[in-house]
């Protein structure tokens, strides 16, 4: 009864003629009971003059279907191909083309591509012919299984794929099935115009509604199109993410990690999905003990993983390496790296195994096992004397702009004396259809052989001048010929370094506000993180993103405020208009507070403080007990630096809701915390403050009138601090700190949980002063302009009693202060004539 039922799904009842005589067809009722490979082949070879169109596409099929149904490690698809009645049914496949009806070519098409024949194949070339010419009167389902076989032969930018994306455009609203439009969407995402992208995201919206929510690849498809697309639509998003959350303890680590891969590229990163996922996957460790179900759990869960699993993790794939096959290894290699692995029996044991398979890999795979085994710290001479060979013979016959990109890239990370002329070559050849993003990749790369090369060290060879200035060149023609905003955002996503800073950091501000008008509210958040990541402060702009968000609030997800908000938190661009958009962004998102995901809310709350704005609704949401321990467990599956970063984040909160907002009654519970920091923290004194200090006992009357790197209650570190009395002089301390060693301030009242500290109380007058250096990061980049996490600094330590001095470097470094009685007559004045 099973066989039937698959001989069903595979003969479809149009195969019988819809007539009852179909199943009086000896060679079909032989078909139908076949159980293995081996018995289909019996019944083509003995039928080989009896075998219709019907009985070879029933037989394709069932020869696919043995294999899906069989796990990927037992599959038998090389034995199928090469056996010699699977070269008949080839044979007589192709033959009978024109008498096979729409389904029929599709499924054909599909099942032979899924046995692994070649797209070179004659057969495979002749069905794609045959269903290009019947493409207008296709069935939808018919349509989307063929948009996947082109898929498969790498045809997606094709005319026939292009054919195909106008008939989804005309005929949208006749699909109804969540599953076709899925597969449509991946197919035919490289070619989407605009409108037709929100068209299909529309629709497929209005489809999850109706769809079974035990079929959890839809929505997995529909995020992988949103992938594709570069788009984070939340809303849509957000629905996806709620039909494969409940779909997790069905799931399998492959499907796990393939959401896990596709919410990263989107920074989509959902608490709720990522805990239940977790233990999904502790739950799957006793039973994934074979090569192809570890390798699949070891990817999704090590970068989870407390230390104690990632251990057991490691140890079973030390067990596994000699059982690996190339993509296994390259799996396992790549989720070394991403968990900073530093076993180095296993990083050589898999390093040995990649060796064996190195020709085997594609660049791309080439490009990422180097990238794995350097960060890696891989000791192994040979396979980077071998890669290297590798990529070369790679980069020499590559014409993709991408592709050579990144193999320069990855050759510059390997040791090399110089640049090799068939990369110089390459490079040139391409650089004009580069973006900006390649163009900023070449210049590192460049870079690091320049200083490796030893004739550098007279002048820099003219081979390197003239491609740098070839570089530089297309860079800013690229940018004066940008006419669309969201492309140039796009190629600035990932850029930064000295060479963008120097380079093109003002030219692209000139772009960037003369496609000011393209300024919208979909793409503000992107350019908000740009000029973040950038700290340029561009008012002209700034008040444009500030107009369009409040014009478009309502149309604002809620946890896009966070982007928006931070370069004017960060930058300190504060007007009516930008105080007009905090109010608004804060009335937008506190009704969905309880809906953010735990981390972005910290870093949301953080923001708001900078700028001196703490809404009640999120800071008791933030310091609630339930937040607090669902923040914890979110933390425990986060990658390493933003677990870090988070933490920090919070601290600083908690710090800053305990000095300004006490009315919260917000408790200090970082002390510990800060404590570890401290003692894991640099203590060096720079060059800079070993000189202030000492003009500072020259000024005060005696170095020990001068504290270095004193630590104030609630953990801030001021670089100098003395003591003035009443009459302003200055008062010396019992101990000279000796320069460079951190000491904590012991007063008298201090934050909840600081007890420990032994009081000295200031005399009736007394002043205390904190000298704070800042240095360039201090300032925005394009002026003089102070930082809000600067001014949220000086505003805290006034708030604990001291009176701040600020000596900017730009001050101190000036050509007004090049002698010792200048820098101490600019500190006498700092100290004595600002005071309060």
């Amino acid at each position: 009864m099973l066989h039937l039922r698959t001989l069903r799904s595979c003969c479809p009842g149009r195969l019988f003629h819809r007539s009852s005589l179909v199943f009086q067809d000896q060679v079909l009722q032989q078909l139908q009971v076949c159980s293995t490979e081996e018995h289909i082949f019996d019944v083509v070879g003995k039928n080989k003059a009896k075998l219709a169109v019907q009985h070879v596409g029933c037989a394709m099929g069932l020869l696919w279907q043995f294999q899906k149904e069989k796990p990927q490690m037992l599959r038998a698809i090389d034995y199928v191909r090469g056996h010699p009645q699977f070269l008949t049914l080839r044979v007589l496949a192709e033959n009978k083309i024109s008498l096979m009806d729409d389904v029929t070519v599709v499924d054909t098409l599909y099942n032979v591509l899924r046995l692994n024949v070649e797209p070179h194949d004659s057969l495979v070339q002749q069905l794609v012919i045959e269903a290009w010419n019947r493409l207008d009167r296709f069935q939808m389902t018919a349509l989307s299984k063929f948009a996947i076989c082109l898929s498969d032969q790498y045809l997606q930018y094709s005319p026939i794929m292009g054919h195909i994306t106008e008939i989804i455009n005309q005929n949208l609203d006749s699909i109804d099935d969540i599953r076709v439009l899925s597969t449509l969407m991946i197919s035919v995402s490289p070619l989407v115009s605009p409108h037709l992208r929100d068209a299909l995201i529309a629709k497929a919206d209005v489809l999850l509604d109706s769809m079974d929510t035990s079929q959890f690849n839809n929505p997995r498809r529909v995020v992988q199109f949103l992938r594709n697309i570069k788009c984070n639509h939340r809303p849509l998003l957000e629905k996806c993410n709620q039909v494969l959350l409940r779909n997790v303890p069905h799931m399998d680590a492959e499907n796990i990690s393939i959401v896990l891969g596709l919410y990263q590229s989107l920074q989509f990163n959902n608490c709720d999905f990522r805990l239940a996922a977790k233990q999904r996957l502790m739950e799957l460790v006793d039973t994934s003990t074979d090569p192809v179900s570890f390798t699949k759990l070891f990817a999704a869960l090590g970068p989870m993983a407390g230390q104690a699993t990632r251990e057991g993790l490691e140890n079973t794939a030390l067990l596994l390496a000699d059982e690996l096959n190339a993509q296994q290894a390259l799996a396992v290699v790549e989720t070394l790296e991403e968990i900073q692995c530093r076993n180095l029996q296993l990083i050589n044991k898999i390093s040995s195994v990649l060796y064996k398979n190195l020709e085997v890999f594609r660049s791309v795979e080439i490009a990422r096992i180097t990238q794995a085994l350097i960060l890696l710290h891989c000791q192994n001479s040979e396979i980077f004397s071998r890669i290297r060979i590798i990529l070369l013979r790679y980069l020499q016959d590559s014409v993709f702009p991408y592709e050579v990109t990144m193999l320069t890239r990855v050759l510059s990370m390997l040791p090399s004396p110089r640049l090799d002329e068939v990369v110089l070559s390459r490079v040139n050849a391409v650089l004009p259809q580069c973006n900006l993003n390649d163009l900023s990749t070449f210049t590192v790369a460049i870079a690091k052989w320049i200083r490796s090369d030893p004739s550098y060290r007279h002048n820099t060879p003219s081979k390197y001048v003239r491609l740098l200035q070839t570089l530089n060149h297309c860079a800013q023609e690229r940018l004066h010929k940008a006419d669309r905003l969201d492309m140039v955002l796009e190629e600035l996503k990932y850029i930064s370094g000295e060479w963008f800073e120097e380079i093109l950091l003002e030219e692209t501000m000139v772009t960037l506000q003369r496609l000011v008008d393209q300024v919208s509210w979909t793409n503000v958040p992107e350019l908000a993180l740009f000029l973040t990541r950038t700290n340029y402060l561009c008012k002209p702009l700034l008040d444009h993103m500030a107009n369009v968000t409040i014009e478009n609030i309502d149309k604002v997800h809620y946890s896009a405020t966070y982007a928006t908000l931070l370069p004017f938190a960060i930058l300190n661009y504060d007007t009516v208009r930008v105080d007009e958009l905090f109010d608004v962004c804060v009335q937008h998102l506190t009704p969905f507070v309880s809906s953010f995901d735990p981390h972005l809310l910290v870093l949301l709350a953080y923001a708001l403080a900078v700028a001196d704005c703490f809404p009640e609704e999120v800071i008791r949401e933030i310091f609630s007990v339930d937040f607090l321990a669902k923040l914890d467990a979110q933390l425990e599956t986060l990658p390493d630096a933003l677990n870090m970063r988070v933490r920090l984040r919070l601290m600083e909160l908690n710090r800053a809701v305990c000095l300004e907002c006490p009315e919260f009654q917000v408790p200090w519970f970082h002390e510990r915390y800060c404590q570890q920091l401290q003692k894991r923290g640099n203590t060096s004194v720079s060059p800079i403050q070993q000189q202030i200090h000492r003009m500072l006992g020259e000024v005060l009357g005696g170095i020990n009138c001068a504290r270095v790197a004193v630590t104030t209650p609630y953990f801030y570190t001021v670089d100098f601090e003395c003591v003035l009395d009443r009459h302003g002089r200055p008062v010396p301390y019992s101990e000279t700190n000796q320069l460079g060693v951190s000491e904590e301030v012991r007063w008298e009242s201090g934050p909840s949980g600081s007890s420990g500290r032994e009081g000295t109380k200031l005399a009736p007058g007394a002043l205390r002063i904190a000298l704070d250096f800042l240095d360039s990061k201090s300032f925005c980049k394009n002026s003089r302009h102070m930082k809000g996490e600067t001014m949220m600094r000086k505003r805290h330590l006034e708030m604990l009693g001291y009176h701040v001095v600020q000596i900017p470097h730009f001050e101190w470094n000036s050509m007004e202060l090049s002698t010792p009685d200048a820098w101490k007559e600019y500190l006498r004045k700092k100290i004595f004539t600002e005071l309060p």
